[in-house]
């Protein structure tokens, strides 16, 4: 039956109409045509659940056509839906008609809609995500060197700012087609919600290497040699009362080690 569904039209169309019964009045082709039809509308609903601002960016129709041709490249591997959008950002970027031309030269209305499924698929996979929920949480009594990422925690580097626009939707605020102008962001969930950090680069430089299993100490010290950084100046922004340690314990980043 899932062969079926996933591939209308296919062998396992005769078997299966050989064993379905219908009401009288169906005849058993046409009863297989209906459940395949209904399944196929459920896989574009989904996709517009969890793309909910690319749709909007494009446009529900021209939505549907792209997530239409994926659906025939790439149809569900699984009998859950959670992963029927997981190779959709990169079926943007090779199916884009100008993915030969220099990274200069390419649309950059196709970037943005590329990075947009990106940021979208990263929070959808988010809510779903092991995460401390339950548990305790680093607080500001916690030493540095025993912070440590929870696991529903996620880091974004972007072209465009495409977690403003994506709320902005989410918000109905219909936001217009955003500048070029890169975007990094942290991801966390804290008490069953999802919650979308800003970041400047050098917060995010410093997170990648907390996300790669750094310690904040030897993270920081990292950060400084690699983008030749003043020790003292990071600490202060670190540690100070307004300071990144403080905000991020609040929401949420971190577990005791």
């Amino acid at each position: 039956m899932h062969e079926a569904l996933r591939a209308p039209g296919g062998p396992s169309d005769a078997r299966l109409i050989e064993t379905i019964a219908p009401p009288d009045q169906i005849m058993p082709v046409d009863a297989l045509g209906i459940y395949q039809r209904s399944y196929y509308q459920r896989l574009l609903n989904c996709m517009r659940e969890q793309f909910p601002a690319l749709c909007h960016a494009l446009g529900e129709q021209l939505f549907t056509d792209f997530a239409r041709e994926y659906l025939r490249e790439h149809p569900p591997e699984s009998y859950t839906l959670y992963d029927l959008g997981r190779r959709f950002p990169a079926y943007l970027e090779e199916s884009r008609p100008d993915r030969d031309a220099a990274a200069a030269e390419r649309e950059v209305w196709i970037n943005f809609m590329v990075d947009l499924a990106a940021f979208e698929r990263l929070i959808f996979t988010l809510f779903d995500a092991p995460g401390c929920e339950g548990q305790r949480l680093a607080d500001a009594d916690t030493p540095d060197c025993e912070l440590r990422l929870q696991p529903a925690f996620a880091l974004g580097a972007y072209r465009f700012p495409v977690a403003l626009y994506y709320h902005g939707v989410r918000e109905e605020k219909s936001p217009e087609f955003p500048p070029l102008e890169p975007s990094h962001v942290g991801l966390v969930r804290k008490d069953f919600l999802t919650r979308t950090i800003p970041l400047g680069p050098v917060q995010h430089a410093f997170l990648t290497f907390l996300v790669g299993g750094r310690s904040v100490p030897e993270a920081m010290e990292r950060l400084c040699a690699h983008h030749a950084l003043d020790r003292a100046s990071v600490e202060r922004s670190w540690s100070e009362p307004g300071g990144a340690r403080n905000q991020w314990i609040d929401a949420g980043f971190f577990v005791p080690a």
